[in-house]
């Protein structure tokens, strides 16, 4: 996924707490009770939302029947289509193709 090259500035509150600025709630889909997973990475923290749009994409993806493809090739195919619709959809919002 594209993101913007925009940064901004939070502080960290004695519990730990900070607020994601509005741009990059809008742009994530963050609404009022979403939770995120976090993630220790060598560059810092990675804090990734998990919206009502990811759950929506994901609901029955782990049902499987005899006779599917693996699940491991499944979600790979889910990643790639996933790249390319937010490929697509920072395409479509810079005006590039």
């Amino acid at each position: 996924m594209r993101t913007t090259t925009k940064t901004d500035a939070v502080w960290f509150t004695t519990k730990g707490q900070i607020v994601i600025p509005a741009w990059l709630r809008r742009q994530f889909h963050i609404e009022n009770g979403t939770k995120a997973v976090v993630q220790a990475t060598p560059e810092g923290i990675l804090l990734k939302p998990v919206t009502a749009v990811a759950i929506r994409r994901l609901r029955g993806i782990l049902k499987r029947k005899p006779g599917d493809r693996p699940f491991d090739q499944e979600w790979a195919e889910h990643k790639r289509e996933e790249k390319e619709l937010e490929e697509a959809k920072y395409a479509r919002s810079t005006g590039s193709r």
